[in-house]
């Protein structure tokens, strides 16, 4: 049995919007071509193919009103989702449930010990909150597979790690007062990077204050900063008994990606999905669910997300 499963069809490559906007299927398109050229590596991955959510899962976390709004943007295909970042497009609708009904699908195949691990590359859409779109996400799948571990599984607590450079406000504050969701984000700094948010006092509230560490990194922090802050997530959730990982794998956090300014190479990619697996081995039965969030330098895209991979799909105590 593979250990990795990876999300791979053509309904993935939808949710692409229309040029020049940097969200676009040439990021999945160049990941699976590096991917395909490693033959090793392919011979530990399963692909699965792509699933529709129907409106009742997508409505798991999203509300009923926010859901049938964009169905009719979806059948206008044009205006925007919200103030400006999101785009409507013709079938805009089916291609964000696509990523949700496809993150929904992978949490199934590792809760049925079908796989240990698994990559959902166009997942982790986490600025999209309860009732809106922003910063490219039309529904945050992310969410969706909180609450479907928690309310449908039955699932006792959810760890949530996001090493995306934009920090993963609709995941932080969706769950702000929720002590089931432990959740670490490491980011650049939100006085200089959208969506403004994210910064250290933000740890939760209520019986959830604690259970959520956010990481504010400077412009043109590269590995070692990076490194350094993993470490301290990893800290952090060895003192939380958790049952789920999930794991945003942003790649807009590399060198010379155009919309941020921090400066990482792959390999802090490859050293947070080791020693996330890792942890997992140790705290959850080994299950991790990736997504791959931001990246808009689709030659980082695609590295990142290999070494992701790489790290994700060696075989281990459970893989």
């Amino acid at each position: 049995m593979a250990s990795l499963a990876v999300a791979k069809g053509d309904e993935l490559f939808l949710y692409s919007f229309p040029e020049p906007h940097p969200l676009n299927r040439l990021r999945l398109e160049r990941f699976y071509s590096l991917l395909s050229m490693d033959e090793k590596l392919l011979k530990r991955v399963e692909f699965v193919k792509p699933v529709l959510a129907g409106p009742a899962e997508v409505e798991l976390f999203h509300t009923e009103g926010y859901v049938r709004f964009v169905q009719e943007k979806s059948r206008q295909g044009y205006g925007y989702l919200d103030y400006g970042d999101t785009p409507a497009f013709p079938g805009c609708y089916e291609a964000a449930a696509y990523v949700v009904g496809t993150t929904i699908e992978l949490l199934k195949t590792i809760l049925n010990s079908r796989h240990v691990r698994a990559f959902n590359p166009m997942g982790g859409l986490h600025h999209a909150r309860r009732d809106r779109a922003g910063g490219f996400c039309i529904f945050n799948d992310a969410a969706v597979a909180i609450e479907y571990l928690l309310r449908t599984e039955r699932i006792g607590n959810v760890a949530y790690v996001d090493i995306d450079a934009h920090h993963g406000d609709g995941v932080c504050y969706d769950f702000y007062s929720n002590e089931r969701v432990i959740f670490a984000d490491i980011h650049q700094d939100g006085r200089t990077l959208y969506p403004g948010t994210g910064f250290r006092n933000e740890t939760g509230e209520g019986r959830a204050r604690g259970t959520k560490l956010n990481i504010p990194l400077m412009p043109f922090s590269g590995d070692e900063e990076f490194m350094k802050a993993f470490d301290e997530v990893l800290s952090f959730l060895e003192r939380f008994s958790f049952d789920f990982v999930l794991f945003q794998t942003g790649a807009d956090g590399l060198r010379d990606d155009p919309l941020t300014s921090l400066q990482y190479s792959p390999e802090a990619h490859m050293y947070a999905a080791k020693a996330l697996k890792q942890l997992a081995e140790e705290k959850c039965g080994g299950r991790v669910l990736a997504m791959g969030g931001g990246g808009y330098n689709p030659d980082n895209v695609a590295r990142a997300w290999k070494a992701v991979v790489e790290a994700l799909a060696e075989n281990g105590a459970h893989g």
